[in-house]
């Protein structure tokens, strides 16, 4: 499918209102979280926090899920709410981060601006059920791509190439330098996530399954557990969130890469947006949109291949 290049700028009240505050206060030549570069050039505009042209009119087969959404004009996203960098509820309530930008990049496509995207807080242990249950129409949410999952729902991308590693309170004090060192002691993580079932079942730690990875956090703080395991972007967002309570510690032990969940059997719909993803890898779209949120605090990397399969 070939991605409509038709578009039409918008700019919010809101995002209006960011430009002429950074306009007022940002240093000669650099740019703000949107993009918006005040060194002389013209910078883009677009709509919402992430500064995204919006389809104008898209045109698509009908009985499309593609069809339905641009026709409604408004799509609903499942995500996390209490992930730094990837998806953490903002102080107005709507989720900010790389996995919200990604979703507002796919909707942006389908002409739908970023108000009037509905999110929906979608934990490890619900992703799937949001999409058979017909609650969300797509999950953006640090969501790895694995061949249990794909029974029960389908995946596109992926755009995100991420690994699990271990979080410790500062300064070590268990000495823990890789998983191999948590048999038999308590580690908390996510029930219902890849990172639960690895340390667990590979690895022999005692799990301590908690519904949200924050909510892993004080049991670290106390002592209830040695460590808590996920993906290491997510950590590195605890670590930069907490200065002074946590360290990341030893390499990366496993491969997560991240993808878009949407109903299974959908195909047309997870081929749109793997279209969208490539074009944004492409054109930079993906390197800003990284480099605005999780390039805060980690490397932008290079985007994965998107797995058509």
């Amino acid at each position: 499918m070939r991605i409509r290049r038709n578009k039409t700028t918008l700019l919010t009240a809101a995002g209006a209102a960011l430009l002429l505050g950074l306009t007022a206060c940002a240093p000669a030549g650099s740019a703000g979280p949107g993009g918006i570069d005040d060194s002389g050039d013209a910078p883009a505009t677009g709509d919402g926090p992430y500064n995204l042209e919006i389809a104008e009119n898209p045109e698509f087969e009908e009985g499309t899920t593609m069809s339905a959404l641009a026709e409604a004009g408004e799509i609903r996203v499942g995500t996390k709410f209490d992930q730094p960098l990837f998806g953490l509820q903002g102080p107005d309530g709507s989720p900010v981060g790389f996995d919200v930008a990604i979703a507002a990049l796919v909707a942006a496509e389908l002409g739908i601006p970023f108000e009037n995207i509905e999110w929906s807080e979608a934990v490890s242990a619900v992703r799937e059920s949001f999409l058979e249950t017909d609650q969300v129409d797509m999950v953006v949410a640090t969501y790895t791509i694995n061949d249990a999952r794909k029974e029960r729902i389908d995946f596109a991308g992926p755009y995100f190439e991420a690994g699990q590693s271990i979080l410790v309170a500062a300064g070590n004090p268990e000495g823990i330098e890789g998983p191999e060192d948590v048999e038999g002691l308590a580690v908390c993580s996510v029930e219902g996530s890849t990172p639960a079932a690895t340390i667990a079942e590979e690895y022999g730690a005692e799990l301590l399954a908690a519904g949200a990875y924050s909510d892993c956090l004080d049991p670290l703080r106390n002592g209830q557990v040695v460590a808590v395991t996920t993906d290491n972007v997510i950590l590195s967002g605890f670590v930069d969130q907490n200065p002074g309570e946590f360290e990341l510690v030893g390499d990366t032990f496993t491969e997560e890469p991240y993808g878009i969940g949407v109903p299974l059997g959908d195909d047309a719909f997870r081929t749109f947006i793997n279209d969208v993803l490539e074009e944004a890898y492409e054109d930079g779209t993906w390197a800003r949109l990284f480099e605005e949120t999780a390039g805060v605090v980690l490397d932008t990397p290079e985007p994965p291949a998107v797995d058509r399969y």
